[in-house]
């Protein structure tokens, strides 16, 4: 059974009730971001139960070792962590003489957290009785930034309530962490310098073989009923990681006292001089002050909102789902540094390690593409192309040669990161994702320009890997791809997964045609990357031949393409056929039996269906659909949104809403019960992709957009906005019409259902 405990609101997600068992799920749940950092919901005062704590700097990794039984060449040496950052919002709690801490009070009554999605705050609140037989009322509220994302704000109030109270703020700035998944149960960071200057307090440490430099800083004001206390700190604790400070206040009965803690990092990624960094990040967030902070984080997220939100009608936890997800992305990542990507969990966790899979480009650049400015999505572009160099190291490592370029599965650099074997040699389907982005960007903006500038070097990298990597099969009379892991991660080593193959021709295809439209129209460009990547006809003609010839394993029997050669041999017992005590089956079962199984972890031959949509009739969509989709467990965050967007094309709405809400509620229901271990971000563009290619049928078709309505019978209607070439156009749909409004200065021509109508700016179509 799924958790149910997050109350539905549609702006809000809300928890009531203290319950220890549910700690650590909160703790992503509620976790906080700007872009350039972020934290899990960790209590900021001292907790003794069961806690997961987790801060997070964009772009700071650390090169684990990676551990494994048996070398193997080509393997990564090492594992890319997403590094627990120092800890800045920790501000331990003394009151009356004891130590404030959940896990041990007397009782905690009207506990209740709230994320407000609007405005980018997290609140807290609760009521306890310490052991002590004090019982006191306590309102937290927090916020990361948008503005000054190097700073994050922390409003601690204390306000005793049977009784007068001596309370004691410890507020510190903590270096000595470690990450729950370390391999070697190694440190990571090695502490540089600890400062102070009255309330102001500086630690700097850097990381361990990456030479990262991060100075963690606080800043404290103490007040009593909202009026400021010149309070100076006591030095409390000084290690060579780690600083406390010690502000004592007294509260008479029913009066408030409170903590105002500004904090956060800078880095050597950003500033020569990390502390003068920090000291200056300080002195803008006092100029500015807390309530006035407050009000600019308000005002910036609504910028975010009126672009991007997707409203719902009628569904309540529809709609808190989509927010969530929408969210959730936008506090990963907002696109303003092209050296960062989107990570599997963001600043929610540390599980999977790497900031860059293949998600970016299949999932998370559509999303960006239309809810920002298009120069976000070329920034995710170009991130792979200053990278391409260690794409084609990577390749020669496995000994390929003459440029080929092979992305690696996970990365934080451009060199691959990641460390289980099957994933690393055998997942490179990963690179046709990084083709199809570009294709897909072109396709969506308009841009061409990208292309002759860099996507074409890239293009080329790719098609020569997989004209290396195809095998001539004599017995087929075709090109074959052996020993390959598909999206579906619950096969290893199969020979001629659909997917990988379809994808590979097309790439080849794709880049030939690149290739003669730049000689064509960008000659200098053309002459340039010749020169630079000594490609000839010859070659060309040789990449032909295998995209020309290469090998597709059907069934003639289904009339369906099978997804690897072999998978008609399983036992075909489907997914509704099993007992549920046996779900999911990856934390149920072996490896082995997994493997022998005929169950997808998500979409795989479907996965091609769902990229080159166009090539297939809806026919063979639903033969396949219905083929493959029975034996689906859809285990991975990946699986749900491209069933539902599949499901929706067909006209099964039921099955296509079962699948979105799925998708947008997976980890604040928790379906695949890990969520205390962090969030799945990327996936959570796939709820967006849901809403506007599968209800809303977005497609874009020879310069023009397209689109099929549909909408679920459980709700009234549904809306959202894309940035299409520069214009913003809102689509609006109700179970009897379709709206479109234009916010630009052309007219755009769009077809509904297949006829064409002329959306003119600021005015209303109804369709």
């Amino acid at each position: 059974m799924n958790q149910d405990y997050i109350k539905p609101n549609n702006w809000s997600i809300i928890e009531e009730g203290f319950d220890a068992d549910k700690v650590k799920s909160s703790e992503s749940l509620f976790s906080i971001g700007n872009g350039a950092m972020g934290q899990r919901a960790n209590f900021e005062e001292f907790y003794s139960g069961d806690t997961f704590q987790g801060s997070y700097i964009a772009g700071i990794y650390y090169p684990d070792k990676t551990k494994v039984g048996w070398w193997k060449n080509g393997y990564p040496e090492y594992f890319a962590k997403v590094l627990n950052a120092p800890n800045w919002i920790g501000i331990n709690i003394e009151i009356n003489g004891e130590n404030l801490d959940l896990a041990t009070c007397k009782s905690v009554s009207k506990f209740r957290r709230e994320l407000n999605m609007k405005e980018g705050i997290y609140y807290r609140s609760f009521n306890a009785t310490l052991q002590n037989g004090t019982e006191i009322d306590v309102k937290v509220c927090r916020f990361l930034s948008l503005d000054l994302d190097e700073v994050g704000v922390i409003n601690y109030e204390i306000t005793p309530t049977n009784s007068d109270a001596k309370i004691i703020f410890k507020p510190y700035v903590d270096a000595g962490v470690h990450n729950e998944d370390a391999n070697w149960e190694e440190k990571f960071w090695e502490p540089i310098s600890v400062e102070h200057n009255a309330n102001q307090a500086f630690v700097s440490a850097r990381t361990f073989k990456t030479h990262f430099e991060a100075t963690t800083f606080m800043q404290n004001t103490i007040l009593l009923n909202g009026i400021a206390q010149n309070n100076n700190p006591i030095i409390s604790e000084k290690t060579a990681d780690k600083i406390v400070f010690s502000y004592e206040v007294s509260a008479a009965k029913g009066q408030t006292a409170s903590i105002q803690k500004f904090g956060g990092y800078t880095v050597s990624l950003n500033h020569k001089n990390t502390q003068n960094g920090a000291e200056n990040a300080i002195k803008k967030a006092l100029e500015i002050g807390y309530h006035q902070l407050l009000e600019y984080q308000k005002l910036a997220w609504a910028k975010i909102w009126e672009m991007s939100d997707i409203t719902i009608d009628g569904d309540v936890k529809a709609q808190q789902g989509i927010r969530f997800n929408i969210f959730q992305l936008n506090q990963t990542y907002l696109g303003k540094d092209s050296r960062l990507n989107i990570g599997p969990k963001g600043f929610t966790g540390e599980k999977y390690g790497g900031s860059t899979y293949w998600d970016t480009e299949a999932y998370c650049i559509p999303f960006y593409m239309a809810t920002k400015d298009q120069q976000v999505a070329r920034n995710l572009l170009a991130y792979r192309y200053n990278q391409l160099d260690k794409a084609i190291e990577n390749a020669t490592k496995l000994g390929f040669k003459n440029g080929a370029a092979l992305y690696p599965m996970v990365t934080m650099n451009g060199e691959e990161c990641h460390n289980e074997w099957e994933i690393t040699f055998e997942e490179i389907h990963r690179n046709g994702a990084i083709a199809f982005a570009i294709f897909n960007y072109y396709r969506f903006t308009g841009d061409y320009s990208y292309i002759p500038e860099k996507g074409l070097e890239v293009l080329i990298g790719i098609a020569r890997f997989w004209h290396q990597r195809a095998t001539f099969s004599t017995h087929k009379n075709q090109y074959v791809i052996l020993g390959v892991t598909g999206p579906n991660e619950y096969e290893n080593n199969v020979n001629n997964n659909f997917y990988t193959n379809y994808i590979a021709k097309w790439c080849i295809d794709y880049t030939m045609e690149q290739i003669n439209r730049v000689e064509k129209e960008y000659s200098a460009d053309f002459a340039r990357i010749m020169s630079k990547v000594k490609l000839d006809n010859a070659e060309i003609l040789h990449w032909k031949k295998v995209a020309d010839h290469m090998y597709f394993p059907f069934s003639e029997e289904h009339d369906v393409y099978l997804q690897q050669d072999g998978f008609l041999d399983k036992e075909l017992v489907k997914v509704h056929d099993l007992d549920k005590s046996q779900r999911p089956i990856n934390q149920k079962w072996s490896w082995d039996r997994i493997l022998r199984s005929p169950y997808i972890k998500q979409a795989d031959t479907l996965q091609g269906f769902y990229f080159f949509e166009d090539h297939f009739s809806k026919e063979q969509l639903e033969k396949h659909f219905d083929f493959y989709e029975p034996f689906t467990v859809h285990e991975s965050s990946l699986s749900p949104c491209v069933h539902s967007i599949q499901a929706a094309t067909l006209g099964r709405m039921e099955q296509a809403y079962t699948f979105y809400l799925r998708t947008s509620r997976l980890d604040l229901d928790d379906y695949n019960k890990e969520v205390e271990e962090g969030l799945h971000i990327t996936s959570m563009a796939g709820t967006w992709m849901s809403i506007v290619e599968g209800f809303g049928g977005m497609r874009v078709k020879n310069d023009v957009l397209h689109f099929e309505p549909k909408i679920p019978k459980e709700w009234n209607g549904f809306s959202f906005k894309i940035n299409y070439r520069n214009q913003i156009l809102k689509i609006a749909v109700h179970q009897n019409e379709t709206n479109f409004t234009l916010e630009g200065e052309t007219a755009i021509s769009v077809f509904v259902n297949g006829k064409e109508f002329l959306v003119e700016p600021n005015s209303l179509v109804t369709v």
